[in-house]
């Protein structure tokens, strides 16, 4: 909950108690409001049903592919953990870059509230997100600091008096795409995850990139279906779709090319 008596959106996160690999099917009752403590138990994407019309028939990778997906899925698997010296200091560093003007007084303190978090641990909200949503944060705000410091502050467009936190809008971006993706597989059951792969054995940072190209595009739906906080699960889904539309489209080769691309600002 926050101050305004809101509460969180999520769903569990499905890598935990599940091999990967093992079919899951998610249903509307498992799209939830949660509060702190559901985004304690496992925090991932509104968005996580599938649809019959994503499915297609098991297609076979390249060596390249199997080694690229292979190490996206070790990253996916770290959980985030405050006893690691590494992992401290990643959380740090994502303060400096968000507020270089303010300095930090405590790994736990509320300042982190201003950034979104929903305590003064976010350790809490990592624990399910796990350490990847951190590495997605910081790809974002050192790849495109503008476009990252407009979001966080809330500086473009017709602003919402009820506005999504933002680092906790960025833990269910970064499992929206996991699940979007198919990254919990073996291997990818879909087209889009098939295309995904693609781009990701000409770019390491594929993942990273898409999720700062959805993140700007979840910021964009959001202004401008003039959305307020109870509408997050709305956007969500309706960035997923429109992600889906132009990962889709035949002759994008490469992310950089996506048309949402073009939202992003160094």
């Amino acid at each position: 909950m926050n101050d305004r008596g809101g509460s969180f959106v999520a769903v569990r996160r499905i890598s935990q108690g599940l091999e990967r690999g093992s079919v899951y099917h998610s249903s509307s009752a498992e799209v939830v409001a949660g509060s702190a403590a559901w985004l304690g138990r496992g925090l991932s994407c509104v968005c996580a049903q599938g649809r019959d019309s994503d499915a297609r028939p098991s297609f076979d990778l390249t060596p390249a592919q199997e080694d690229c997906l292979e190490r996206l899925q070790n990253r996916i698997d770290v959980a985030y953990d405050s006893s690691i010296p590494h992992h401290q200091e990643a959380l740090k560093d994502l303060w400096k870059l968000a507020f270089p003007e303010k300095e930090l007084h405590g790994v736990v303190s509320n300042q982190w509230k201003e950034m979104g978090w929903q305590g003064k641990d976010p350790s809490t909200d990592f624990r399910g997100g796990g350490f990847i949503s951190l590495e997605n944060l910081l790809y974002f705000a050192r790849k495109f600091p503008k476009s990252f410091q407009d979001l966080l502050r809330k500086q473009v467009g017709d602003r919402s008096v009820w506005e999504y936190p933002f680092a906790v809008a960025g833990i269910n971006i970064t499992f929206m795409l996991i699940q979007m993706l198919d990254l919990e597989a073996v291997k990818p059951r879909s087209i889009v995850g098939e295309t995904f792969l693609r781009f990701l054995s000409v770019n390491e940072s594929a993942f990273d990139l898409l999720y700062c190209i959805a993140f700007k595009l979840m910021d964009q739906q959001w202004l401008s279906m003039r959305a307020s906080y109870m509408e997050f699960n709305t956007v969500m889904k309706s960035t997923r779709r429109q992600l889906e539309r132009e990962i889709m489209v035949e002759d994008i080769t490469r992310l950089e090319d996506l048309p949402s691309y073009s939202l992003l600002s160094q």
